[in-house]
């Protein structure tokens, strides 16, 4: 069997996106945990530009950016398909997917971390933000219809990182009367077992992210 090997940390939403597309499509893996700001000379070996996490490494070969190995996944893995079979429908897909790294999260994490008026201001883009989100619901159980797909996986950050950065920080995110499919998607896509048992330790998590808001 071809090797499989993923390097990431506990916390790190990106690599955790790899972890569910790999469990999703039945892929056995090696995971090697980093303890950042550790890093192991195989990291920095395998990704020597960014010098971060996810790298996967598939028969000795290494592959970073968690959108790109998430794509050659697809590629070289046909089974259970993450992305819709119509062209249109893919790039939508993609957009979205970059959409939600550049904009949606950065505003996210701006609306706690920020303070005085820059902070209200974060809070409005970011509830705008999660507005275009949750219009892509309309309709549909998970963005990907009926079953989780490649932008479930890549907003699928959202599923747990809200509520911890909501009790870190004091702070409500996302409103019910806003954006009410929103808060059932992370509902329904937090209870999948393959997304259940690979979220992180929620008690770590907090430590990390009120440390985090105290710097």
């Amino acid at each position: 069997m071809a090797e499989v090997r993923l390097f990431r940390t506990f916390s790190s939403p990106f690599a955790l996106r790899i972890v569910w597309a790999l469990k999703l499509k039945s892929i056995e893996f090696d995971t090697v945990m980093e303890d950042f700001p550790h890093k192991s000379a195989l990291l920095l070996k395998y990704n020597p530009v960014h010098k971060k996490v996810p790298v996967f490494v598939h028969n000795g070969k290494p592959i970073s950016e968690s959108l790109v190995i998430l794509e050659y996944i697809e590629e070289t893995w046909k089974e259970t398909p993450l992305f819709p079979e119509d062209p249109t429908e893919r790039a939508t897909a993609r957009f979205w997917a970059k959409f939600g790294d550049e904009k949606l999260l950065t505003s996210i994490f701006q609306s706690v971390l920020r303070k005085g008026k820059d902070q209200e201001e974060a809070k409005l883009d970011a509830r705008k933000n999660l507005k275009y989100v949750e219009e892509q619901l309309r309709g549909k159980r998970f963005f990907g219809g009926e079953t989780i797909g490649f932008l479930d996986l890549v907003l699928g950050w959202m599923a747990n990182l809200i509520s911890i950065l909501e009790e870190t920080s004091g702070q409500e995110i996302i409103k019910e009367e806003q954006c009410p499919l929103l808060l059932k998607w992370i509902k329904d896509f937090s209870e999948v077992p393959i997304i259940k048992e690979s979220m992180p330790p929620r008690d770590k998590l907090i430590s990390k992210f009120q440390a985090m808001q105290q710097a």
